[in-house]
């Protein structure tokens, strides 16, 4: 078992010590954040919107904005793919896989909310000239393993 000042040590993150199992503190920390995340659907998106940023970000992607709140509505993340174009992603976040794929759950009236939130935002930002897709990233956390990230460009047409 790690002591007290084991673990000061690791949350600090200077060190990553080997408890009585085996499995490295991150590991466990990780079990640990997986319980508080299933358990919070709020924590469980804001986790989800970082975790498919930086899978994003991995394919080349850049990251104009994220969570664009306006009086028309809210975008998830706003991002420029390497040929130029705005990419507007919707993230959708599942503890499991359920009979409904998560992608499938974005109905016309999302649809329509979040064309009309991007509208807005090109607008707004005056970059009404470039190309434009919307995406849809899924990630499905499980009880166990790693989460499972889908990314579905040009999800929908508006």
């Amino acid at each position: 078992m790690i002591s007290a000042a084991q673990w000061r040590l690791t949350t600090q993150g200077r060190f990553w010590p080997q408890d009585d199992c085996g499995l490295s503190v991150g590991a466990c920390r990780m079990v640990w954040n997986r319980h508080k995340l299933l358990s919070d659907r709020a924590r469980l998106g804001r986790w989800s919107e970082k975790r498919c940023e930086r899978f994003l970000r991995a394919r080349g992607l850049k990251t104009l904005t994220r969570n664009y709140r306006c009086q028309v509505g809210e975008l998830d993340l706003v991002m420029v793919d390497t040929d130029g174009s705005i990419v507007f992603v919707e993230v959708r976040s599942r503890a499991e896989k359920g009979l409904v794929p998560p992608e499938a759950t974005i109905m016309s009236t999302k649809r329509a909310h979040i064309s009309r939130t991007a509208r807005f935002f090109l607008a707004v930002y005056k970059i009404e000239d470039r190309p434009l897709r919307f995406d849809v990233v899924t990630l499905i956390l499980g009880r166990s393993g790693p989460p499972q990230i889908e990314h579905f460009p040009n999800a929908f047409v508006p």
